[in-house]
């Protein structure tokens, strides 16, 4: 992955590129993620082989997505820095306690439904979403 030198580029033009590439890498990842999940049951009927390759690349572009938002974020100024910094807390602590709770109801048996890593994964997006609004809407 080519990095840039945003301290001898334009930082508007950098920042476009870093967020384009960071889509990228997001959007390739959902889509493998996708393929790997729904393939196995429409696609090649359950082949173990198959499915641990699509889901061995899904977690290698991954990787890529997570080299790709470091270095998004490496290049915003401070103060989107910290705006960044403190949404992924809230949506980290936020998951952690959410997460730990919900699944102690559903092994406890005091709720019906089970606790399944896409609540968890709603739960942190949604959380994540609103710290940056509330970051952005603090430091205007």
């Amino acid at each position: 992955m080519k990095t840039l030198d945003c301290n001898n580029t334009d930082w508007k033009q950098c920042n476009q590129i870093n967020t384009k590439r960071l889509a990228k890498w997001t959007a390739a990842w959902v889509l493998s993620l996708a393929f790997a999940t729904f393939g196995a049951q429409f696609i090649w009927q359950q082949s173990q082989w198959i499915t641990l390759t699509a889901i061995g690349v899904n977690f290698l572009i991954g990787i890529g997505m997570i080299i790709a938002n470091k270095q998004h974020l490496a290049d915003l100024d401070e103060l989107q820095q910290k705006i960044q910094l403190n949404a992924m807390g809230l949506s980290l602590g936020m998951g952690l306690i959410i997460g730990i709770s919900y699944s102690t109801l559903d092994t406890t048996g005091l709720i019906q439904a089970h606790a399944e890593i896409s609540h968890l994964v709603i739960v942190m997006s949604l959380t994540y979403l609103i710290g940056i609004i509330m970051g952005n809407r603090k430091y205007q």
